[in-house]
């Protein structure tokens, strides 16, 4: 039997990586987020981006209105995919979002085939990556839902282990935790 698999790239973006809210573990991931879109690939297995999305009034929303540093602004240099990650993009969706979860993601898993595993990774894990998942989660209640550690991170690693602890209990598999 052939497995359908969706592979999920969160917004591995400048301004997440080394840009405005950037910090030095998001770097870090950057090789073994290209090598999950390289076996994607040869897998034959569908991928999609995320890219966090902002416009010039963010810090009027409610999001700026609680973390007040302006990123991902459409159009500028954060807002674009990160290194070669832009390069291995090209060809797939790129789903914009204005907000934590991508609504846009909701929508295309409703449409989507059904797959049998959903598997995310980027940034950050305790606020998109763990709402991408939930949304997957509930779009596609049957697929696996999973996110290797070694493929997400957080500013915080204490609360980045959290965040993984609370993935688990939302019955998201966790890959490689130490």
């Amino acid at each position: 039997m052939n497995r359908k698999k969706l592979l999920v790239v969160v917004d591995y973006q400048n301004d997440f990586v080394d840009g405005a809210l950037g910090f030095p573990k998001a770097e870090q991931l950057e090789d073994a987020i290209c090598a999950k879109i390289d076996t994607a690939h040869a897998n034959g297995d569908d991928i999609v981006f995320t890219l966090d999305t902002h416009l010039a009034d963010y810090l009027y929303t409610q999001e700026g209105k609680n973390l007040p540093v302006t990123h991902c602004v459409k159009g500028t240099a954060g807002w674009e995919l990160y290194g070669k990650i832009k390069e291995l993009a090209v060809g797939h969706p790129q789903l914009e979002k204005n907000t934590f979860g991508c609504k846009v993601l909701f929508d295309y898993l409703l449409t989507a085939p059904t797959y049998d595993e959903i598997e995310l990774a980027g940034l950050v894990s305790n606020i998109c990556v763990i709402s991408n998942a939930v949304i997957a989660k509930t779009a596609q209640p049957e697929a696996a839902i999973v996110v290797d550690s070694n493929c997400t991170a957080c500013f915080d690693p204490e609360l980045h282990e959290k965040t993984l602890d609370v993935m688990e209990g939302l019955q998201i598999k966790v890959l490689n935790r130490d």
